[in-house]
């Protein structure tokens, strides 16, 4: 097996990053390992080396930065025996000269790892760096020169490895790596079997290369448009451009983008931030000028949702959008596996906020928030997610009298407007849920009980969709009540009722007629809360009644007892005749019921126009009763005051009354004047002066009572004109005597 030998001399050109620099580092890497012993031509190698690397940094520039790494020279089989003795730097090339003429050659020859070592003192991943490896064998340490190789290329800004075969011979493993870390990298492959062709050899490698002519630059215009048209894509647009080798710019920003190119193929990246879309084009810069253009689609409204991935059936979330904001735009949540009619079971307009509030559907499973433009409901975003189930707990007691309150402890989700309903089991639909509560009142809830006995069932309900989370089992169970009252009583009289019963909230006593229909039946009532005996009054009509004590919930009856009501009598007694507009004593006698009144009105008047004055009876015996202001034929009436019954009445005539008045002829604008009268006197009869014809408060523009004296004084109108003079009735103040005056 032969031993590897190597003379590795690794020279990196460094790139200053303003400019290149005109001699770049160089670091000669040396063999120290045991295999330099072997010999050419009677020599041992490491002598041929010493020799030759001698000569070479004689006429070494000294501005020109050289170091030195030497390998295999201080312990024996050991694969990390690498040592950089010398640092890169100007002048050193004596200094490097000493230390190579001291190797004396010990160890192993890792050579890949030395040309590794090399690299990194040259910082090869930031500046441009050449290795020159010279060996006469294989790899000893390191298993896959070629992989390493191919590493170093990848990772340096412009990394070369040349290679020189010393005394290989046919070995076709060693020809093969050293080959393959020369083409991974870039650099040349040659080989040597004397001294004086491995100074040749070192001296081609390691020259300078011919500088490349200056390649010819193509000014090039990179453009994004919207497809069909010249119009640029709006919003940022970044640029990555590539060559057949290089990648000539990265995330460039700029549309157009003006560039100076040499001559070649390229491939262009546009990325559109506001579509958030990128596309490539190939295209050829040559000639005078290059011009290319990339058309982008039509852009298409999207919208962004942002949501929690999961929420609790029933509650309210915040969701972010990013859209359009179109009016009536809107975002909506929906089962993902729904049909489209009843997908979009909540929905918010975009147009209350952002973020908006949305209830989450009652429904757990996977769901999905749409964002929606509401012109066509068009779907312009959408994001997932999952519902998960909520629940309730109840506790009451397991019975209770029906028509009682109970309490009902409750744990839930507390929505808002959720209840706790009780209906009746086996019940349907609406019916069903006789009473309910809202949560929101606390836990306990406080409860009413259904007035019907029976067997129900307690329910919490999320309000949304009345979607029921528990329910318990209740009973209710019967109530009775008592009535003690008289078996006859006067219409209209009010009788003390004795009861016994739950006297909830709102019961009553009421009384009606047997044979009535319900809507009607119940003339009177009144509250148990009023106390026991409750006072009720008695209808106005005559006859057979039932009087009941009632729950107020559904009005339910609980017991009834029956009542005869007797007729009551009233009479009348006064003059035959009266003067309009008197007061006329009217002697009565009746049961004088609270508020009973003794009215007057004509015989032929019908409803509310017909009791034109009335009279309370508890004003005593004779009452004070006001004639009518219009003569005729009238009648007076006793009635009770309940539903305004009339038991007794007697006619009377109105008689007519008159008056005179007597005034100047003539007076002067403004003037006041004196007007005799004769007439009835009533209180607040007043004498008026106005335009003849004339309507309303325009008439009469000045007014004197008859109780200021006779005669009246009275202030003319100042405007001139005829006028009259009238004597007025208060009560609808009817006019009984005029006269006319000329103001001049």
């Amino acid at each position: 097996m032969r031993f590897p030998i190597a003379i590795s001399i690794s020279v990196a050109l460094l790139a200053s990053v303003a400019s290149a620099q005109t001699h770049p580092n160089t670091v000669l890497v040396m063999d120290g390992s045991g295999s330099m012993w072997g010999q050419v031509d009677g020599v041992a190698k490491i002598t041929i080396a010493q020799e030759v690397v001698g000569t070479l940094l004689s006429d070494f520039p000294t501005e020109q930065g050289l170091g030195l790494t030497i390998y295999g020279h201080r312990e024996r089989g050991e694969c990390t025996d690498i040592e950089t003795v010398v640092a890169p730097a100007p002048g050193t090339a004596s200094q490097i000269a000493d230390a190579v003429n001291s190797i004396k050659p010990l160890g192993k020859t890792p050579m890949t790892d030395a040309v590794i070592a090399a690299a990194q003192a040259l910082r090869y991943t930031e500046e441009k760096a050449t290795v020159i490896l010279v060996s006469d064998g294989v790899e000893t340490c390191n298993p896959d020169p070629c992989a390493a190789a191919r590493l170093l290329e990848e990772a340096g800004i412009d990394f070369t490895a040349h290679v020189i075969g010393f005394d290989v011979g046919s070995d076709a493993e060693a020809l093969a790596q050293m080959q393959c870390i020369a083409d991974e990298t870039g650099g040349q492959f040659l080989t040597a079997d004397t001294a004086d062709q491995l100074t040749a050899a070192l001296t081609q490698v390691a020259a300078a290369p011919e500088p490349e002519p200056e390649p010819a630059l193509v000014p090039t215009t990179l453009t994004a448009v919207i497809e069909g048209t010249d119009t640029l894509v709006s919003g940022p647009v970044l640029w990555e451009l590539t060559s057949t080798t290089d990648t000539v710019l990265s995330d460039t920003e700029g549309n157009p983008l003006d560039l100076q190119l040499p001559e070649g193929s390229y491939t262009a990246i546009a990325y559109a931030t506001a579509l958030e879309v990128e596309l490539t084009r190939q295209f050829v810069a040559i000639g005078d000028a290059a011009s290319v253009q990339i058309a982008f689609p039509e852009p298409q409204e999207t919208a962004r949702v942002l949501a929690p991935a999961t929420a609790v059936a029933g509650s309210s979330i915040q969701v972010g959008w990013d859209g359009p904001n179109y009016e009536d735009d809107y975002i909506g949540i929906g089962a993902s596996d729904a049909e489209a009619a009843n997908q979009w079971r909540n929905w918010v307009y975009t147009a209350t906020g952002n973020p908006v509030t949305l209830v989450v559907p009652p429904v757990e499973g996977p769901h999905v928030i749409r964002y929606f433009k509401r012109d066509g409901r068009e779907v312009l975003g959408e994001t997932e997610i999952m519902v998960t189930p909520t629940t309730a707990t109840l506790a009451s007691v397991a019975e209770a009298p029906a028509g009682s309150d109970i309490t009902v402890e409750w744990t839930g989700p507390g929505y808002k407007e959720d209840y706790i309903g009780i209906g009746k089991v086996g019940a349907d639909g609406a019916n069903r849920w006789e009473n309910w509560v809202y949560v929101s009142s606390g836990s306990p809830a406080k409860l009413k009980v259904p007035s019907e006995p029976g067997a129900y069932e307690i329910t919490y309900f999320m309000r949304q969709d009345r979607t029921p989370l528990a329910t318990i089992a209740f009973t209710a169970t019967d109530i009775t009540a008592r009535i003690i009252a008289p078996t006859q009583a006067a219409v209209g009289s009010t009788i003390d009722v004795g009861w016994s019963g739950p006297d909830y909230h709102e019961d009553y006593i009421g009384i009606g007629k047997v044979d009535a229909s319900s809507a009607n039946q119940w003339e009177n009532w009144v509250y148990t809360r009023t106390g026991n005996p409750a006072k009720l009054l008695m209808p106005t009509a005559p006859g057979d009644y039932l009087i009941t004590y009632f729950e107020r919930q559904n009005r339910t009856p609980l017991v009834s007892v029956p009542i005869t009501l007797t007729p009551v009598e009233a009479t009348l007694s006064a003059p035959a005749e009266a003067p309009m507009g008197s007061t006329l004593d009217v002697a009565w006698t009746g049961p004088n019921y609270s508020e009973d009144y003794i009215g007057i009105g004509k015989v032929d008047a019908n409803g509310a126009n017909q009791w034109e004055n009335w009279v309370y009876t508890r004003n005593g015996t004779p009452a004070k009763l006001l004639v009518p202001a219009e003569p005729g034929d009238y009648v007076i009436r006793y009635f009770v005051r309940q539903d305004r019954d009339a038991i007794a009445e007697i006619p009377v005539t109105v008689t007519p009354v008159e008056a005179s008045l007597i005034a100047p002829a003539t007076a002067t604008p403004g003037a006041t004047i004196e007007i005799g009268w004769t007439g009835p006197d009533y209180t607040e009869d007043y004498i008026g002066i106005g335009l003849p014809g004339a309507s309303g408060a325009a008439q009469w523009e000045n007014w004197v009572y008859t109780r200021t004296g006779n005669p009246v004084s009275i202030e003319v109108p100042t405007t001139p004109g005829t006028y009259v003079v009238q004597y007025f009735v208060r009560q609808d103040r009817n006019s009984i005597g005029q006269t006319t005056i000329t103001v001049e």
